[in-house]
């Protein structure tokens, strides 16, 4: 009865957030980024599916969203497979290079270099993984010849873009990020470029056709790879050409949450957001946050409380499981919860919240320093999903970590290298230190939600820790409050962490202002430089109405993009 109610409200009937829900009968795509989006489209329009559609999606963004993603960065991809009913995991997050330690972010003196002093730093790059992703992705399930994958980017870069709000709006805010060389492309004789211009890519089209060419070992093992390692040690990098020739991404099995009689199918660590997300969902199922009025106090309350709660235990015991020992049944424990939730009060904001104690609730201890990572972290990335004819679901989240990732473009071949070691919580000894060939902690959340074993919600989004509160919001819009998709995507949306670093979108009323303020919320919008966008992360996803096979789309409203049903299949 609860899935009719939610399919029943997905039909447009001419209000203006219900019009950015789009349908289709037989495939579906939702990206950032309109120009990916239609590259999405049109694989599947030839016959291709949701794995061909994410893969031409991914390498159009790395065109026309560069500055979130890219060939020099990681990502992960939530699958699944409609015929063999199989839901997995594409691991293709980047990881440390081998001449990593523990006291990577610190200097001469032994002093923690300052947040955006190792965001730009060369010892920053991780071994990007995006692109091995891609290929693993494509040889277990692409069917389109991959040449019609890549060319649309290629054309993209090559024949040029028009650059939108949104690229003018982290120019102007993070052009001081940029090195020289990624200078010279966008912010030419020293003006960046504003909305209306080309943007043209001569040196990222090479390195694109270079990689249909020969294949992605180009980037691992050929000449694309000697560029990287070059580049780096002209900033005086550490990654070594090893360190790319033996990266490999991986096929793993998705870590499953629940939410009422919902089940969701998360990436799981190194990914620190589905466990968190799905400890977030386990506190607000039993807060009954659905018996609260959708624009109450209370629900916002809630929602930032709890957030700062399970972020809380994240950023104290989430890491590489190749490297420590995560308690998940205790974190997610019935009592333990129960525990959590006497942290949350109606009459005030907490002023402190620091993680609990799940070891005393297993055998076993901590082989690491319980200590909480107060760090700041990169707050961008991208997420774009696809759904095809024969109901396969592709869910991508990809980052370069920061904006423009490290700052540092490869010299001649026109991509962005990441900065995803600041994922890591620079303090030695910490659950989630830097180490040598360790995945650092990322919030990234693919999620695919089953109802009675069935699949009919695919969401994720980018913004760094953000992502949990948002995707979570998102869900609770459409299953306990029943809003159409792009109502729910639209719908305004709060964020808080354990260090009190609030931030909300406009569009919260004003008893609910005033309410929050007299908890001791401080409203300001100091948070704004943290990002090139309006709103808290960019939401897209996709419903599927498994009783009537239609599909309904949306996406968020801060960067340019796009949903766009399909219904007709090209038969040649």
């Amino acid at each position: 009865m609860s899935l009719k109610e939610i399919f029943h409200n997905q039909k447009p009937v001419g209000d203006t957030a219900k019009k950015h829900t789009v349908s289709g009968k037989s495939g579906m795509v939702s990206c950032a980024v309109k120009e990916a989006a239609i590259a999405g489209e049109e694989i599947l329009k030839q016959g291709g599916n949701a794995i061909d559609a994410v893969i031409a999606m991914q390498l159009a963004l790395t065109v026309v969203e560069g500055m979130n993603t890219g060939i020099g960065g990681g990502g992960v991809l939530t699958y699944y497979h409609a015929e063999r009913q199989e839901t997995k995991i594409f691991n293709g997050q980047s990881r440390a290079p081998s001449t990593v330690t523990p006291n990577l972010f610190y200097d001469e003196n032994d002093e923690m270099l300052p947040f955006d002093e190792r965001s730009t730093n060369p010892q920053s790059v991780a071994v990007p993984g995006a692109m091995k992703m891609l290929e693993l992705a494509y040889n277990t399930h692409g069917s389109i010849e991959f040449e019609e994958l890549i060319n649309p980017a290629i054309r993209l870069a090559e024949e040029g873009f028009q650059v939108n709000r949104s690229w003018e709006r982290t120019l102007e805010n993070f052009q001081d990020r940029l090195g020289t060389e990624a200078r010279k492309l966008f912010v030419p004789d020293g003006q960046p470029l504003k909305e209306g211009d080309f943007l043209y890519q001569p040196d990222l089209a090479k390195s694109l056709r270079i990689i249909r060419d020969e294949g992605f070992n180009a980037l691992y093992k050929g000449e694309i790879g000697d560029a990287i390692i070059d580049t780096l040690a002209e900033h005086g990098g550490i990654m070594k050409k090893a360190d790319l020739e033996n990266y490999q991404a991986a096929i793993e099995k998705p870590f499953w949450g629940k939410y009422k009689e919902y089940d969701m199918a998360f990436p799981a660590p190194p990914s620190g957001g589905g466990f968190t997300l799905a400890q977030l969902l386990n506190i607000l199922e039993k807060l009954n946050i659905s018996q609260y009025e959708v624009h109450s106090w209370e629900k916002y309350h809630l929602i930032a409380e709890a957030t700062r709660v399970v972020l809380a235990d994240q950023q104290t015991y989430i890491g590489d499981p190749s490297f420590i020992t995560i308690p998940y049944k205790a974190l997610l424990a019935d009592e333990y919860i129960e525990e959590r939730i006497k942290l949350i009060d109606f009459k005030q904001r907490k002023q402190k919240i620091e993680a609990g104690d799940p070891w005393k609730y297993v055998q076993g201890d901590s082989n690491y320093k319980v200590k909480m990572d107060k760090s700041r972290h990169g707050m961008d990335t991208t997420h774009f999903t696809a759904v095809d004819q024969w109901g396969n679901i592709a869910a991508c989240t990809t980052s370069l970590e920061r904006i423009f990732g490290s700052g540092i473009m490869v010299n001649g071949y026109g991509f962005m290298l990441n900065n995803d070691l600041t994922d890591f919580n620079p303090e030695p000894g910490t659950a989630n230190e830097p180490n040598a060939n360790k995945f650092p902690i990322s919030s990234k959340s693919p999620t695919i939600a089953f109802y009675k074993g069935r699949p009919f919600f695919t969401l994720g989004s980018p913004g760094a820790s953000t992502i949990i509160s948002s995707v979570a919001q998102v869900l609770l819009h459409v299953i306990d409050y029943k809003m159409n998709l792009g109502e729910a995507i639209s719908e305004v949306r709060i964020f808080n962490n354990p260090q009190l670093s609030m931030e909300w979108e406009d569009g919260i009323n004003q008893e609910a202002m005033d309410k929050l303020k007299e908890l001791g919320y401080e409203l300001d919008r100091s948070f704004k430089k943290e990002t090139a966008d309006d709103r808290i992360g960019d939401v897209n996803g996709i419903l599927i109405d498994q009783e009537t096979c239609m599909l309904y789309g949306a996406a968020d409203s801060p960067r340019p993009g796009s949903a766009i049903g399909i219904n007709d299949i090209s038969k040649t």
